[in-house]
Formats: structure tokens, sequence, C-alpha cells
């Protein structure tokens, strides 16, 4: 599979681009890197360096990419963090141009907008353009609990009300919804649920819930679960996989004692999934 992936990069450490590239290689996937920042690390720091790009140069990479006649041989287009409705609209011209030239291709958006206990965390304007603007552009999305409440305009507290806020959201447009971070009033103490729903159906994970929330999990999540289900065409395996593999890289990660993802050390286990856990069907 060819990705052409529109993210941030950080020198230091594994965030966007830096977070979703490798594992997408160990895979065996050919992967285009289009970078939208370009920092020194993850502004998690509270300071960093490097250049922001402007909309223009980011489409003026992608552009590149087309004058070299591939744009076509894109499987995928997959974005995370969107701080500029710009930048945003840039990746929408982009899927389109796809789309065009690869009727096959389909778009996996990560809604990066906030989480439980921060709220949102993007400049105002900027959880509404993702609502009303690129979510329904997209055909799978990965938004973590908060970020499905606000995109289906509700609160969830049970898992039926989780499905039935995920299935506002699909009526929108995406088939493939992954859900991270899902805490619901039956989850057993310490741990979290990972809900996947397609038109094949709807499954959970339910894993250990580790002390420890880096940056870039999401990132490496999306990039994961956009790989497996295309490769395997099962919500269900790319579920299981996607989650056998992540949390591998965070036991990996507490393990090192690092701040940092440990993603080269946990290579294996993205490589070859652990399988550690089973997808349970809800509907």
């Amino acid at each position: 599979m060819k990705i052409l992936s529109v993210q941030s990069s950080v020198a230091y450490g594994h965030v966007g681009n830096s977070a979703a590239v490798f594992p997408l290689q160990r895979l065996g996937h050919e992967v285009w890197p289009v970078l939208t920042v370009h920092f020194s690390n993850h502004t998690g720091y509270g300071e960093w360096r490097g250049p922001l790009l402007a909309a223009t140069d980011v489409a003026d990479v992608i552009a590149g990419i087309g004058d070299r006649g591939v744009l076509g041989e894109a499987d995928a287009v997959l974005s995370g963090y969107q701080g500029d409705p710009a930048v945003g609209q840039v990746i929408l011209d982009a899927v389109a141009r796809v789309k065009e030239l690869n009727p096959a291709a389909v778009y996996c958006c990560d809604p990066v907008m906030g989480d439980v206990g921060r709220g949102m965390f993007v400049r105002p304007g900027i959880p509404e353009f993702m609502r009303d603007t690129v979510v329904p552009r997209a055909d799978i999305v990965t938004p973590n609990h908060f970020e499905l409440d606000f995109l289906a305009g509700t609160t969830t507290r049970t898992l039926d009300e989780v499905l039935a806020a995920v299935d506002v959201v699909r009526a929108r447009g995406p088939r493939d919804v992954l859900v991270t971070s899902v805490l619901h009033d039956a989850v057993p103490e310490a741990s979290l649920d990972v809900v996947a729903v397609s038109d094949a159906g709807a499954w959970v994970v339910t894993t250990p819930q580790l002390p420890i929330t880096p940056n870039g999990c999401g990132d490496v999540t999306a990039a994961l679960y956009l790989a497996h289900l295309t490769s395997s065409g099962s919500p269900a395996q790319a579920l299981a996989a996607t989650t056998s593999s992540v949390f591998a890289v965070l036991e990996a990660t507490i393990a090192a004692g690092t701040r940092e993802i440990q993603l080269v050390a946990a290579q294996d286990a993205i490589a070859t999934p652990p399988m550690t856990f089973e997808a349970r069907r809800l509907r």
C-alpha cells in the first residue's frame, strides 16, 4: 500500500509523521510524508523550535508529488492534527485529487481536537471545521471518546450511547470509525475500551489502563488501524492487531522509563502484532 501522510514532524520524539511513518514502513507500506510543521520536539514540553509551514508550502509539496505522476498510485491519505483550516483545506484538496485519480483510495482522518481532562486544545474554530467540513469527507475516522462526543453533539456514558454516537458520525460520511480511550459505565476498573464500527458490525477490545499518557499514541493508532483495516478488510482483526501493538509500545515505554514512546524498541510487536487482545462483537 502507498500512503500520502500529511502531518506534523518532530526531530526528537514521536508525534505526527514522526510517529506514523515508521510503523507503516515496518508493516511494509510505502509512505510519502508531507510535513505541516518541523519542530525540534512536540509542544507538550512547553517550548520548541522550528518552522510552522504555510499552507501554500504544504500544497507545493503535494503538487510536486503530483508532478511525478504518482498521486494516482496512492491507496490512502492519512491526516492528524490540523492546526489551521487553510492546511485542512489543502489536505481535502489532496484527498479529492487522489480519489479523482484512484477512486478506490481512502481517506483516514484522526480528528485531533481535545481529550478528557484537557478539553479542547486546538485553536477556536478548528473543532467545528473538523466536525462540519473534514470528518464528512473521511472514509475512516479515529476519534477518542471526548472527540466522539463532540462530533456527535452528545455526552455518552454507556456503551450503547457510544454506539449511537458513532452511528450519528457515520451517517455524515465515514464508514469506519475507531473510538479510542472509551470509558463507559460498564468498563471494568483500571480498564478502557477501544471500539470499532463499520457497515459489517461493531466490535470492542478491553485493555488494562496503563499509568502513562505519552504524546503520539493516537498518531500511531490511526496509522496502524488504517494499515490493518486496508490490508485485512476486517475491522475486528484490525482492532485486535492495532490495540495489541499499541499496548506493547506502551509497555516498552513504561519499562524504559521514558517520556517518548518506544517505537523502535517495540518494532517487532508492530511488524508482527502479538494479538494480546481479542475483539468481541457488539452487534
